[in-house]
């Protein structure tokens, strides 16, 4: 009989902490799960999915537009927020309980509580002490507000989901992908949407021409946007929120919204007290193969804050199974990863930025922007952008940027070839779809930049 409850005892029940109780339950482990809220964790109950589908339901406003362009009749469509919204919830809840199913199928024991760590091989939870063999913490992030006064008066991210009505004028604080994400969204709901971004320009960390891009389009459709600007102060003024600008504009908006960063969620949960190390910003320091400072405790996903996506943090569960009960050490894959920021239009890329790739090693820039065949016949101003980083010694792809609909989807495909090692020549090599926006990124034959 073991000296344990169980062999593995993870706290979160989001896309890592599941995947991770699931795989080990199924290798045979005794495997306990507790989250004290709902099941899915940030990315289906109040992230990537919920999101989504708002970015679905952004895309018909524009889409009406379009339609007479070519030649159908349609009525001005209506955004009835409170129908979506209870689809919405309906779909979420479906999903929560895929989530349980899959876990109890697997035979882990959950947990709907919150639990703490206790010792290197203790939780406790419900009031009651567990002991485990191995600890995985996957407790995700949550959205932070600013430090400021009256800062209670904005909402975050989480709390979009659940607007009794839309605004009619929504302050946007923020330039990374999620305050992007959501401008745009809310805009193409029909809100009016005002940005503030304290720098130089939105989406730091990308692609510069990429982020350019999707700057002016974003201009284009309407976000009356602000870059070099901050909050200064906010008050309450008859049920609206009157704002003051760092730039001195003085305006007052239904909401604000902050979206100016994440925090893992640590707090309390008793890591320190026995000995796991947390950085400066509160996330679990791990090794390479996602194990803490005390051996038998591990950490995957947000909560350690090193690349904040949903399919990383399975990807860490997925590994840490692998190590731990598998016998086969796994580190965690963390380059050439794909993604996508889902701004209108969509950004999707893998690999090096121009600006990186300058400065490790001579390149070559292949890169065209134009106005798409569907939406340039419907008299639109959308343009796209396809971009490849290329390396003159390998001639590999050092990066792929696109800017453009679907390129969430395009970037996916694309990955492929470039985490193989694809070089420029093995795109020139591959024959066109005609006619597709994505042609472009396998019929660019002259760098436009060398350095």
């Amino acid at each position: 009989m073991s000296e344990f409850d169980y062999d593995l005892f993870v706290i979160g029940g989001g896309s890592g902490g599941v995947r991770a109780a699931r795989v080990a339950a199924a290798g045979g482990a005794k495997v306990a799960l507790a989250e004290e809220s709902r099941l899915g964790g940030t990315c289906v109950i109040r992230g990537c999915v919920p999101k989504k589908l708002m970015v679905f339901a952004s895309s018909y406003r524009e889409g009406f537009s379009e339609a007479r362009a070519y030649g159908w009749d349609v009525e001005d469509g209506v955004f009835q927020w409170p129908v979506f919204q209870g689809h919405l919830h309906e779909e979420l809840t479906r999903l929560e309980g895929v989530y349980g199913k899959l876990l109890v199928n697997s035979g882990v024991e959950v947990f709907d509580s919150r639990a703490t760590v206790s010792g290197a091989h203790s939780v406790r939870v419900r009031g009651e002490e567990k002991t485990a063999k191995h600890i995985l913490v996957a407790t995700g992030g949550r959205p932070t507000r600013p430090d400021m006064p009256n800062a209670d008066l904005g909402i975050v991210s989480d709390d979009l989901f659940d607007l009794e009505a839309l605004p009619e004028r929504l302050l946007v604080i923020g330039g990374g992908y999620i305050a992007c994400e959501f401008a745009c969204i809310m805009a193409g709901l029909g809100v009016e949407v005002t940005q503030y971004y304290r720098g130089a320009q939105i989406l730091r960390g990308f692609d510069e021409e990429a982020r350019g891009l999707i700057s002016e389009m974003m201009i284009e459709q309407g976000i009356d946007m602000h870059l070099g600007t901050n909050i200064l102060e906010m008050s309450e003024d008859g049920g609206k929120i009157a704002v003051r600008s760092t730039a001195g504009h003085e305006e007052t908006f239904d909401k604000v919204l902050f979206a100016t960063g994440r925090a893992p969620n640590t707090d309390g949960l008793g890591l320190e007290e026995v000995g796991v190390e947390l950085g400066r910003g509160g996330q679990v320091i791990v090794d390479e193969y996602s194990q803490t400072a005390v051996p038998s405790i591990y950490a995957i996903g947000d909560v350690t804050d090193r690349v904040n996506l949903t399919p990383v943090a399975i990807r860490e569960g997925m590994a840490f199974v692998e190590t731990v009960f598998n016998g086969n050490p796994t580190p965690v894959d963390h380059e050439l990863i794909p993604s996508a920021v889902f701004t209108t239009p969509e950004y999707g890329s893998i690999g090096m930025t121009e600006e990186a790739a300058r400065e490790q090693e001579p390149i070559e820039v292949y890169c065209t922007s134009f106005r798409p065949m569907q939406t340039a016949f419907a008299g639109k101003p959308l343009r796209v952008m396809m971009k490849l980083i290329v390396s003159k010694e390998s001639r590999k792809i050092l990066g792929c940027h696109i800017v453009a609909p679907a390129a969430g989807e395009m970037i996916q495909l694309a990955g492929i070839a470039v985490k193989m090692g694809a070089t420029k020549e093995d795109f020139d090599r591959t024959v066109a779809v005609h006619p597709t926006m994505s042609e472009e990124i396998v019929t660019m034959r002259d760098p436009i930049r060398t350095s």
